[in-house]
């Protein structure tokens, strides 16, 4: 392949020793970049892949030498192993494992009464996020807010309820042979890292840095006395840390370089995206391939449709099926089904397990949540949706998904669009811009909020998975708003 100045740059401080911090931008080759360092060196290393998928793709772009894997594989070799009679047992409801562990009374914060199924949730939540961290044992932060229990005092209150289960769910779960809580491959994750693990390589690889849990920070970081460390990702793509990921690029110590110049697109798009790596506050903007002709303007029939959130997404597969489309869905139908089947439980009197809904005893509790509270406004969409259809004509619509090889078109959240690229995109209108705030303009109107840097970069991640068209549709509100005018 003919190297970029910026790929030749990258090799040259590799082979020079640097730990390096790679920002890798949309369609700019990192994983051909990372290839291409490794085969130009004898030395061994470690490629650490986002997931196994991605993990069996560059064993066979990358030589011999580098043993390519992800870090759960790695925790498995070394402890992972140990507890094979418990891993992938059968599943159980959460407040089963909760009575084993000793949950059987409801508790009452503010004014929500906790039923045992909730604690239940509320315990095994609080052991995942911290499998998740770096840190070393479980604290009060671990545990989860839920849905009308957000403020300080309450998560106090839940806390001290919760922790102490907590604790004898991590206990229970140091078991090899047998216990209560199902064990996953979270956990001896977890177990190796508090092992304080030395990998053995040369240099180790860590693709999609910028969504990096801490626990996988934490081991790959402890390697720096005896192995060089590469990392690449796209800080602008950081879109994970709703669930625990963090950017872990930015605070490296290292040489930090980057990729700019995009293969999937041509200059027109990549103009699109530089406005939203602005925004932000990104640390590199994109060129994009002369060669190709991407535009920018009305898709009539898209190869996918971007949606800012799942409710989004249930929106556009009722109205494309209803208009005799043939419909996939990125990651499969189920999280919709589910949240179809809690509503339905809610609107019928019963409570649900869903871990958004759990808290609501009935469909108007949630409806006066959602129309009332500031807290409900990004469940208001579901409500409305369900209201106006039905619960029945969701999982109606949920039950025709197609695949992806027999579609006309594959409706997708940006998240689950994240790695994926297509022909032709539209955006979703479920990409609403910022509140107004309390200012006036020169004319008396209210001046619009200022852009959210995490919206920023979803916004980014969506309008760069397009290779030859983008309709910009929900998001072309960015024409008119004060920060994507401003080229400051």
């Amino acid at each position: 392949m003919t190297l970029t100045d910026e790929q030749t740059s990258a090799a040259d401080r590799f082979h020079a020793g640097d730990h390096l911090a790679l920002q890798a931008g949309a369609g700019t080759g990192k994983t051909s970049t990372l290839a291409l360092l490794a085969h130009r060196t004898h030395r061994t290393g470690r490629y650490l892949a986002y997931n196994k998928a991605i993990a069996q793709d560059a064993a066979a772009r990358f030589p011999t030498t580098v043993t390519c894997r992800t870090a759960h594989a790695l925790a498995y070799a070394a402890i992972g192993h140990r507890y094979r009679n418990r891993l992938n047992g059968p599943r159980q409801p959460s407040w089963k494992t909760g009575q084993d562990l000793g949950i059987t009374k409801t508790v009452r914060i503010g004014d929500r009464g906790l039923s045992p199924r909730v604690l239940s949730y509320a315990t095994l939540r609080t052991v995942a996020r911290f499998c998740h961290s770096a840190d070393p044992v479980l604290a009060d932060h671990h545990v989860p807010r839920l849905r009308s229990l957000e403020d300080a005092g309450h998560h106090r209150q839940l806390a001290a309820e919760v922790m102490p289960f907590a604790r004898k769910a991590w206990g229970d779960l140091q078991n090899p042979d047998a216990g209560a809580v199902r064990f996953d491959h979270d956990h001896y994750l977890k177990i190796w890292a508090l092992t304080e693990p030395k990998i053995s390589a040369d240099f180790l690889l860590l693709d999609e840095a910028q969504d990096t849990n801490p626990v996988v920070e934490q081991i790959f970081n402890a390697q720096r006395d005896h192995a060089q460390l590469v990392m690449v990702g796209d800080s602008a793509q950081a879109i994970y840390q709703w669930r625990g990921a963090r950017d872990v690029m930015t605070a490296f110590r290292g040489t930090a370089l980057t990729l700019t110049k995009s293969f999937r697109f041509g200059p027109r798009l990549a103009t699109e995206a530089n406005r939203w790596l602005r925004i932000a506050d990104a640390p590199l903007r994109l060129a994009g391939t002369e060669t190709i002709p991407t535009g920018l303007g009305p898709a009539e029939y898209p190869d996918a449709i971007l949606c800012r959130t799942n409710v989004g997404a249930m929106r556009e597969v009722m109205q494309l099926i209803g208009a005799g489309h043939r419909v996939a869905l990125t990651g499969g139908g189920e999280s919709l089904r589910a949240l179809a089947r809690a509503a339905s439980d809610l609107k019928d009197g019963r409570r649900t397990s869903h871990p958004e809904l759990l808290l609501f005893p009935t469909w108007g509790d949630l409806q006066d949540y959602a129309g009332n509270d500031p807290a409900g406004r990004d469940i208001q969409p579901l409500v409305d949706l369900v209201d106006t259809h039905g619960t029945q004509a969701i999982l109606n619509a949920v039950n025709c998904l197609e695949s992806e090889d027999t579609a006309d078109v594959t409706v997708s959240t940006a998240h689950k669009a994240k790695g994926r690229e297509w022909g032709s995109v539209k955006i979703a209108d479920d990409f609403t811009p910022p509140r107004d705030s309390d200012e006036k303009d020169s004319n008396g109107k209210p001046v619009p909020g200022r852009i959210d840097e995490a919206e920023a970069r979803l916004a980014y991640v969506a309008v760069t998975r397009a290779r030859h068209q983008l309709d910009l549709g929900g998001l072309s509100w960015i024409n008119t708003h004060p920060d994507g005018i401003s080229t400051t």
